[in-house]
């Protein structure tokens, strides 16, 4: 069986159309829920169309502070402790040829990888090769995806330039280059990728340490919030993350006064109809550049670095912070605008799918 080892919801969002895949296949799998997002990741399950967890580490809450995530990681990095035998049947039961599905490169993804090879299960990788050669941007992503695609039997790149870096870095695991990566199944189950008209108002959506706990990354912030409202209509979509990290550096008053309509995170497929009727959407998060990606929307990146190329060559504009580049694209985003992509293309899921079940029949010596 496939037991996918995830927590967050990107891992969830860009693992499930691999499950789907396998239980269209006919072949089972079982989710072992990391933890990290405990709580949360309940509600996202049902509209994703996949099993509940067979297992469920942590506290079943969300890890959302860095405090929190010490914690939550310290808890689950006492497993490693245990005997092989132990941490094996715990995990993955009596399967003696058990797979692991990892997905990405957040600290419930090295935590898994560990774990998984603690127990002799050999882990696969999606979202592999993906590098930003800096190991501060992201942190500490860039980090944990090193250390797991060492740790990968198997490793699925979504495009040349990833593949490209598995071959210079000189790994051991097997290597499948999938046709994109699984943001694109994704899309096309929850929303489709049908042309849309613009009838919403610009979102914007941060979360990432590095851009919430730097002064200058926050002032440079709230000029883009002031740039984009002066623009047209425009929703702030607030993770509770940076409602605190703002608020405890005394700036959420400049946010609410630079204009615009603050609301809550949308369920996921909610926030992929909001994206492609939107002008332009701004985000620091690699999975929204993913999405938006294929659904051509104008996105301006709000990082320095990205490990990912998605829309980079079209819809996606890097700000490097530079608030010249952030004027001109609020000067004429629709000049970014792309074709969505189509969705009778290859499906990387079903690549995944298919060379997982050939492992597992192999494992399994049937």
């Amino acid at each position: 069986m496939i037991h996918a080892a995830i927590a967050t919801k990107a891992e969830y969002i860009k693992t499930a159309p691999v499950l789907r895949e396998l239980s269209a296949r006919g072949t089972g799998y079982r989710i072992i829920d990391i933890g990290q997002h405990g709580g949360l990741s309940r509600s996202f399950r049902a509209p994703l169309a996949i099993e509940e967890p067979a297992v469920q580490l942590g506290k079943g809450s969300d890890a959302e502070t860095i405090p929190d995530v010490v914690r939550w990681a310290a808890g689950v990095a006492k497993l490693l402790a245990q005997r092989r035998k132990t941490l094996r049947r715990q995990l993955f039961g009596d399967d003696d040829g058990a797979i692991c599905l990892v997905h990405g490169d957040t600290p419930a993804t090295l935590l898994a990888s560990l774990l998984a090879r603690r127990a002799g299960v050999p882990v696969a990788h999606l979202e592999s090769g993906l590098r930003s050669f800096h190991l501060l941007q992201p942190f500490p992503e860039e980090l944990s995806r090193i250390v797991v695609m060492r740790l990968s039997s198997v490793l699925y790149p979504p495009n040349d330039d990833a593949a490209a870096n598995i071959a210079t870095m000189r790994l051991k695991g097997d290597v499948v280059q999938t046709p994109g990566n699984t943001a694109m199944d994704a899309v096309v189950h929850a929303v489709g990728t049908g042309d849309r008209k613009v009838t919403g108002p610009g979102i914007i959506a941060i979360h990432r340490v590095e851009n919430l706990h730097r002064g200058s990354r926050v002032d440079g912030f709230i000029e883009l919030l002031r740039t984009a409202s002066a623009s047209g209509p425009t929703r702030f979509l607030v993770h509770p993350p940076t409602e605190r990290a703002l608020k405890s550096h005394d700036r959420w008053g400049e946010v609410l006064t630079a204009g615009p309509d603050v609301a809550p995170l949308l369920p996921h497929d909610e926030f992929l109809e909001a994206c492609a009727a939107a002008p332009w959407v701004v985000t620091d998060g690699g999975s929204i550049q993913e999405e938006c990606a294929v659904l051509g929307v104008p996105t301006l990146l709000w990082r320095a670095r990205t490990e990912r190329p998605d829309g980079l060559d079209g819809c996606v504009v890097m700000s490097n912070y530079d608030q010249t580049v952030v004027t001109e694209f609020f000067a004429d985003p629709a000049r970014y605008r792309r074709d969505p992509r189509p969705s009778g293309q290859t499906s990387p899921a079903a690549v995944v799918a298919d060379d997982l079940i050939a492992r597992m029949q192999q494992r399994s010596g049937s």
